[in-house]
This record gives structure tokens, sequence and C-alpha cells, in this order.
């Protein structure tokens, strides 16, 4: 016969407070083993295992019920496992909301109106969401007079917000859901597009074929990134050999536009490149700024990479290096 133990060490082995140990016998959950002519309870390591087992599901949040049926075999522990997952999911979820709005409102001295706000443009769904950005792009592009095909790439620019989203992915979700309901914001970022595509030269940037030509840049430029990244020296023949491409794409990208082709001019422009001076000059520019604010929360959003200036710099820094040190080598 198994030996067995007091009401007292079954609490010991089992971090059960005595107390609690009687519950779970008058709930019928682990009843004692035997009675003493006393009437004191005792337990036999079976039912001391359930009682931890116990424990280990409380812990984990279960109710008694779900209990029950565990130790009568009624369900499994990977079916109750499962069942209690989705509810921590989505108490997490709940949880990460809460966090961010909280954050938004230490962080931005929120009044009292504006909490609700915040609440309901983190708790929105995806149409919602959707619906949102549409009507923000519908505006900024009413009247835009350039190729659909730019268009529909300015509205794809949108935020998908994942299933788990982390604190940082949902303030940034709050942050520019308010900037797209901000008149601001909108007027202002649709004033710059219409400057932007209203002359003719402006009308080009947005064709097909502009595009085609901005993504080769953008592929040419990320080699260049990598390489400067990976530690490639500037005064080598692989810089040199990038750069150099990068001023042919520069200049054919000019002659595209204008129709004069000067490559001298597009490699002292590139050698010539001052990171001060480019940053005083990108500070001035309202509009790009704007938009690298809504695309940088986008990708904060999204999980993609997120605009970097000073990368950016960083790898022009090494383009004009390798140009300069070409011409006086």
């Amino acid at each position: 016969m198994d030996e067995l133990y007091p009401i007292g060490d079954a609490a010991r082995r089992t971090g059960l407070s005595v107390s609690a140990i009687r519950f779970y016998a008058d709930e019928g959950v682990v009843t004692p083993t035997a009675l003493t002519e006393g009437g004191f309870r005792q337990y036999d390591v079976h039912a001391i295992a359930r009682l931890e087992l116990v424990r280990t599901l409380r812990d984990l949040g279960a109710g008694l019920d779900d209990i029950r049926r565990v130790l009568a075999e009624e369900s499994t522990l990977p079916e109750l496992a499962a069942r209690h997952l989705r509810l921590v999911e989505d108490q997490l979820r709940q949880f990460r909301a809460r966090r961010a709005v909280l954050r938004t409102i230490v962080r931005q001295h929120t009044t009292t109106d504006q909490v609700s706000l915040l609440h309901k443009l983190v708790s929105m769904s995806d149409d919602d969401r959707d619906r949102l950005v549409s009507r923000f792009w519908d505006f900024v592009t009413d009247g835009l007079d350039v190729h659909p095909g730019y268009l529909e790439r300015l509205r794809d620019r949108r935020p998908r917000l994942p299933e788990e989203p982390s604190t940082e992915q949902l303030e940034a979700w709050i942050e520019l859901a308010e900037i797209v309901r901000d008149d601001r914001f909108r007027t202002e970022l649709r004033a710059f597009f219409h400057r932007a595509f209203g002359s003719e030269q402006g009308k080009l940037m947005a064709t097909p074929e502009m595009l085609a030509r901005a993504e080769r840049r953008r592929v040419l430029y990320l080699e260049a990134q990598a390489a400067q990244q990976a530690g490639v020296p500037a005064d080598s023949p692989r810089a040199r050999e990038i750069a150099e491409r990068m001023v042919a794409d520069s200049a054919g990208f000019v002659a595209a536009i204008t129709g004069d082709h000067d490559l001298a001019k597009a490699r002292r422009s590139m050698a010539g490149f001052d990171r001060t001076r480019s940053a005083r000059t990108r500070a001035k520019l309202t509009g790009t700024n704007l938009m690298v604010r809504y695309t940088t929360l986008v990708a904060t959003i999204n999980g993609t990479p997120v605009p970097d200036a000073d990368k950016t710099a960083a790898v022009q820094e090494w383009l004009a290096a390798a140009l300069r040190r070409e011409t006086t080598g």
C-alpha cells in the first residue's frame, strides 16, 4: 500500500496552501486518499501528483471545470492547452493594444477627450483601417493628372498590421491613423503632389518608363549599400566600378527627363556630395518629409526596412570617396 501523507505534508510537497487543498477536496477536484479515525485528510503520491497538476493548470489560468474534465479523462491535456492558448493570445493582443494606447497618452500628453479615439484607432478591424487609408489617398490624389499606374503605386503604400502586432507597430499605427485624418497633413501632402506633377516634366516622372528607371536605380543603390556595409574600401576597384555605374545611371536618368546627357556633370555632382549640405536641403523639402514620415510609419507597421537618412548619407559618402579617389588616383 502506498504511503499516506497528512495534508500539511501534501501542502509542502505541492506548494499549495492547506486551505487550497481543502478547497479542491470540497469542490471534488482532488479528494483525499483516506481519512483518519479523527477525520484528518491523507493523500498518497498519486493524489499529490494530481494536486501538483491542478496547481500548474491553475497558474496557467485553467478553470475548475476544465481541470475536472482533464483529471476525469473527459478532455485531454493538449485540448485544454489549445483552448487556453487561444485565450492567452487574445489577452496578449489586448494588453499590447492597451500598452500602445497608454504609451501614446504619456508621450503626447493626451487629453481625456482623445483617449476614446486612441482606443478606437487601435481596435480597428482590417477593413476599417483599409477604408481610412483609402479615403486619405482619395483626398491626396484627387485631380492629380498622372499615369494611373503611378496612382496605383501610391495607393498601395498602406499599412498591413500583422495578426499579432508588437507594441511598436501598434504605436506606429496610432500615429499613422492620426496623421491621415489630420487636415493639415492631408492638405500639405496633396499640394506637394500637385506641385511635383503639375508640369509636363513632372508627369513624365510618373510614367511606367521612368518608374522602371527608378526601380533600376534603387536596385543599384542597394548593391552599393551592401558593399559599403560589408566594408568594401572606397578606394577599391569594386567600389569604383559600382560608383561609375551609379554615375552612368544618374546621367541617363536626367537625360530621360531633360534630354541632356552629361556624364561629367553627374560625376561631379555625386563626387561632391556633402552630408551637412544635403541635410539642410532635405530639411527644406516639406512635402518630401511628409511622405518620408508616412512611409516610415507604414514600414514600421508592416515590419519592413525603415528609411534611414544616416545610412543613405553613409552610402553616398562612400560613392563620393570612390569617385574622388579615381579622379586623383
